[in-house]
This record gives structure tokens, sequence and C-alpha cells, in this order.
């Protein structure tokens, strides 16, 4: 087989490695901005996981100096994907004192979700905090008659026959904050009034996905307008569907902030969330956030029948102060 010529080889090389190197410096300087840059950043761990292959075409082609250029692009995909799979420092210990508090987010994809099989979730692990997202008013109903108006009395609630319907059901009694915000309607705020502890502040999250340039602009309003880990001293857990992966500027802004991600903080922040319904590679957009000292001691995710979104359940761990007393 005849070698290539040096400059072809170059153009070949170089072809190759571009869209790996331009991925790279995207992710690692937070430079996506608007449509279609901000859905395709969502995408990185995909990006990653081929990352080497510019690196083995460049030194096939005896191109070195393309070969190290691709090369540290792959490192930078690298590191930052793979700490996502390694438990970190909010992990609870197995002989960490405190109480759990088990939450729970579930997209309904506008209402259709099985509502006997939440309620079945909410009973087998306990769940104290609920989250919805695409709640309308039928399907309030359908899970109150599954057991949920027993189970989980507290409520902050605002159905919509749209995708902007947002919940909060709760086992403690829980009071609704009054949105301030411009983009009130992509999250819902209550304070979870504890019978044994300092209140907890709670907000579902549930932006429009960015998927346009309009949604993009009010997808970014919404992530930066959510409010900060704590309120007068009083812990805020934001936990929904964010639209957003923590390979998104945004995001990762947010948790600058001082939140945490529950399935970073395990090991598990690779799982993901969406679609279930194949259709798109599957990404990781359905978070729990939440601000030290408080630590999570594990979680989970579930299939919902009717829904395009895993479940996904974490159990938080809070200092005494900051207790929510369970029903017995």
């Amino acid at each position: 087989m005849r070698r290539l010529a040096p400059k072809r080889a170059g153009v070949i090389a170089a072809a190759v490695a571009t869209p790996w190197v331009l991925w790279a410096a995207l992710r690692t300087f937070g430079l996506e901005r608007g449509h279609p840059l901000v859905a395709l950043i969502a995408f990185s761990p995909y990006a990653a996981a081929l990352a080497p292959l510019p690196v083995v075409v460049a030194l096939l082609l005896r191109r070195r100096l393309v070969a190290a250029v691709a090369g540290v692009a792959a490192v930078a995909l690298l590191a930052a994907v793979l700490p996502r799979t390694l438990a970190g420092p909010h992990r609870a210990q197995p002989d960490a004192r405190g109480r759990a508090l088990v939450v729970m987010t579930a997209n309904l994809r506008f209402g259709g979700a099985d509502a006997a099989g939440i309620l079945r979730l909410v009973r087998e692990h306990d769940v104290d905090v609920l989250s919805l997202q695409e709640l309308t008013p039928d399907a309030l109903r359908r899970l109150d008659a599954a057991g949920a108006a027993a189970l989980l009395p507290g409520r902050s609630v605002r159905p919509d026959m749209r995708w902007s319907g947002l919940g909060l059901l709760t086992r403690a009694p829980v009071r609704g904050v009054t949105a301030r915000r411009s983009s009130a309607a992509a999250q819902l705020e209550a304070v979870l009034s504890p019978g044994d502890g300092a209140p907890l502040r709670l907000v579902a999250v549930h932006p429009l996905p960015p998927t346009s340039p309009v949604n993009t602009r009010a997808w970014r309003t919404a992530l930066r307008d959510l409010p900060e880990p704590r309120a007068g001293g009083v812990p805020r857990v934001l936990l929904g569907d964010f639209n957003a992966t923590l390979d998104h500027h945004e995001l990762r802004r947010l948790l600058g902030r001082g939140y945490v991600d529950a399935a970073d903080a395990m090991g598990d922040g690779l799982r993901p969330t969406w679609p279930t319904t194949g259709g798109a590679p599957p990404l990781t957009i359905d978070h729990v956030l939440f601000p030290a000292p408080i630590k999570v001691s594990r979680v989970s995710l579930h299939t919902l029948r009717g829904s395009d979104h895993r479940a996904l359940i974490a159990e938080l761990l809070l200092p005494q102060r900051q207790v929510a007393r369970r029903s017995s």
C-alpha cells in the first residue's frame, strides 16, 4: 500500500482531530453559547469515549504534532467526565451521624406517568419528599387516588396542562414560598417544617430544554435565577429535571455557588436519566442538588411506565439540626 504524501496525511489527521479539539475547548472553558452548541455539549461523555480515535489516526499517519494536540484534547475530555464515576467527599461514610431524608424527583411526561408505580416507589423507599415535573391536574388526582394524599399530605403544587406543572409532596408539613424571579414558571419553592429540626427549603426545578435559540435563552435565565444554597441560614435542596448535564457551563456555575450533585457525589454521575424511550443517546439531566454539610448516602434510578425519564431517588443525611421527622 502506498503511503500518503505528508501534506495529505497532515490534512486528513487534522480534519479528524479538529472536532475533538474544538469540543474539548468548548467544554473545558465553558464557551458553548446559544443553540445548537448548548444542546450538543450535553453529549460530551460520548465525545470523551471516542476521544482516543483522532490520536490513533494521527499516529497511524505519522503526524506526531497532530497526535499530541489530539491527545491533549482527549485528556481534557476524559478529565471532565471520568471523575463522575468516583465518589466524592460529600458521600456519607457508614459511621456518619445524622438522620435520613429520602427525596425523589420524577418527570411525569405531561402527566402521563403511572401514578401507582410512583407511589410504589414512594412506599418501597420510604420517600419523604417527592418533586414532580409536568404535573397536570389529572395526574395529581390520580396520584392522590393511588395513595399520595395519605402518604404525602404536605404539598405545594402548581399543576398545569402544559410542561410547566410542578409539585412538591411531602410527609412533613410544608408551606409554599412566593416566587419573585422572572423564570418563576421553571421552579417551585416550599419550606419543609420539621418536627424536630430547623426548616429545609425545597425547590422543584424544570426549565425549558435548550433545543432552540429562544428556549436556550430561557433555559439559561432559569438556571441563573435558581436561588442560593442557603437563605438566612436555611439550606436549600434543588431537585428536578434541569434539562442540563454536568457538562453544561450553566449547571457547573450553579454547583460553583455551593451546591453538590447527589449522583456525582456517589460516583453515579454518568448514569443516564433520559430518554428511556429511545430516539436519542441517553443523558443525565435529572438531578438532586444540596449544600454542605448535608451528605448523600445512596442514589438510585427507576424506570417509570408512561414517562421518558427515570425517577431519581437520593437519601440525604442531614445534620441533627436540619432533620425532618418522618411520619410513623
